[in-house]
């Protein structure tokens, strides 16, 4: 039995080390992920490996926000090309919450009512209340938009 080295292990991965605060480790392997899934032209998995260096960036102390946009805005283009909507999602959810932090109110509010619109309209409930949450004080309110 072969264990499975592919992109999404990485990934997973990544996502654990950057849930247990350890940046260092979540960006080792989402950088595996991304050469592995470059080399194996496995699109999908580089778009995924894209948004997660996007959010590594954007939790580090401090924040790398030249990185994390950059990162989020590659997921992004790649996730519409390739029609994965949860996946465009979340990178505008990721740059919602990074033009939050940076202050850019206006840009933040674009990505979020984005983020959450595709959320509502692909039922992901979880999501969407983070979405919403993050719009929320931008918004002057604490209902759900829309």
């Amino acid at each position: 039995m072969r264990i499975n080295s592919g992109p999404r292990l990485y990934l997973k991965t990544g996502e654990g080390y950057l849930v247990a605060g350890r940046p260092d480790g979540a960006t080792h392997m989402a950088l595996r992920a991304r050469d592995l899934a470059q080399q194996r032209r496995e699109h999908g998995r580089l778009a995924e490996a894209l948004r997660l260096l996007g959010e590594i960036a954007m939790y580090r102390d401090p924040p790398e926000i030249d990185s994390a946009e950059a990162h989020y805005r590659q997921a992004l283009a790649a996730a519409e090309e390739l029609g994965m909507r949860p996946l465009a999602a979340h990178s505008h959810l990721g740059l919602g919450m990074l033009f939050h932090r940076t202050s850019d109110q206006a840009k933040a509010a674009e990505h979020l009512t984005i983020a959450a619109t595709m959320y509502r309209e692909m039922d992901m409930g979880f999501w969407l209340e983070k979405a919403e949450a993050e719009l929320g004080p931008l918004l002057g309110t604490h209902s759900k938009p829309g």
